[in-house]
């Protein structure tokens, strides 16, 4: 099969889908790997350990794909990007289509097998399925979090001038973050590691009863409600949305009304952002111009967190995609499917139809039960 790397073009995005390992791996067991000049450059990977390790160097994008069966990547196709699209062609990246109709339609009509970093499962410890291709970047984008929101509390940044771990004889920020997952777990220890006060809230009482046991004792978990998300928010410093709900939009927790509830100069991080976010006055923004301010509360809001640290956030996803990359390459994506429900999962569109329900409700399209899962 012919794999290809293309570089990223979405704004400020520097991570690379594929590592020099990946190319001696895939080519050892009899591939082709194409990878555009430069697409490993800003995560520290520069073309030469490409070219030593097997690959292809090729000056654009369309070199990639106009050549390759199986593209890897990491954000979700840009319109240049669905323009060069082949049908029949997979793609194996993350998408969030639920917070983009347009994409979702441009994929369809381009008729590419989407295969979906975000929804791809797996059994996890516990029994229940977990997301092995997301959990990497929600733990990079938890940690962010509370990182660029310590940050933007500063004085300098329009914030309240509120250091987050406080100091002796002077109390601590107030840190609450909506949501117990993966994300939500990272931002807690990290806030309370800096010595913030924090409350994490969800709506599951099994979850909260697990972190309750395992997070520090500056840690307090509430159960999710609007009532107690109102009275939270009111004396919060930093409002961290972290909620998930796979393929589909994320809730609107907090509304534009309750913004009004809140300090000036605090500060909200919207994670969910890439799934529409969870907060009413949410939108998307980048890290060139990353907040905006909405009734004295300053908002973060970057789609893309995991691309401001290119080098961490490829390991860390590279280690949970390769050995799929290598699976489909020497497989195909349809065998695997039909003996793997969780991967099963994964396959959002082909040939024309959408497979995900949640995203067909998004957007109001037509739903496809696929017919290759077992």
């Amino acid at each position: 099969m012919i794999v290809g790397v293309p570089a990223e073009v979405k704004k400020d995005e520097s991570r690379v889908g594929l590592l020099p390992v990946g190319v001696e791996l895939l080519t050892r067991d009899g591939h082709q790997v194409v990878v555009q000049r430069n697409a490993g450059i800003s995560a520290g990977y520069e073309d030469e350990l490409y070219a030593a390790s097997g690959a292809t160097i090729v000056p654009d994008a369309a070199g990639v794909w106009g050549k390759a069966e199986l593209i890897v990547k990491v954000k979700e196709p840009q319109p240049q990007e669905i323009a060069m699209m082949r049908h029949g062609q997979m793609v194996f990246t993350y998408y969030h289509f639920a917070a983009n109709r347009d994409m979702t339609v441009g994929c369809m009509e381009k008729g590419v097998t989407a295969i979906v970093y975000e929804t791809l499962e797996q059994p996890g410890r516990s029994g229940r399925p977990e997301l092995p291709l997301l959990t990497p970047m929600s733990e990079v984008a938890g940690k962010m979090s509370v990182q660029e929101g310590a940050k933007f509390l500063e004085a300098p940044e329009g914030g309240r001038g509120i250091l987050l771990g406080g100091i002796p004889g002077v109390s601590p920020a107030k840190v609450v973050v909506l949501g117990g997952g993966v994300v939500g777990t990272c931002a807690a220890r990290m806030a309370a590691g800096l010595g913030a006060n924090v409350i994490i809230m969800d709506v599951n009482l099994e979850r909260l009863r697990y972190l309750d046991e395992v997070m520090p004792a500056n840690i307090r978990t509430v159960y999710s409600e609007p009532h107690a998300i109102r009275h939270h928010i009111s004396d919060a410093d930093l409002v961290i949305g972290a909620v998930l709900i796979p393929a589909a939009k994320a809730p609107r927790l907090i509304k534009r009304e309750d913004l009004k509830l809140m300090r000036p100069g605090s500060v909200i991080v919207d994670v969910a952002i890439d799934q529409g976010g969870c907060f009413e006055t949410s939108k998307p923004t980048t890290h060139t111009d990353p907040i905006y301010v909405v009734d004295d509360v300053i908002h973060y809001c970057v789609a893309n967190m995991p691309g401001a640290v290119p080098r961490t956030s490829t390991l860390g996803l590279t280690n949970a995609t390769l050995p799929w990359v290598l699976k489909i390459a020497s497989q195909g994506w349809r065998p695997i499917a039909q003996r793997d429900i969780g991967f099963a999962r994964a396959i959002g569109l082909d040939n024309g139809k959408l497979y995900s329900q949640p995203v067909a409700e998004a957007h109001g399209l037509e739903h496809t039960e696929p017919a290759f899962a077992t």
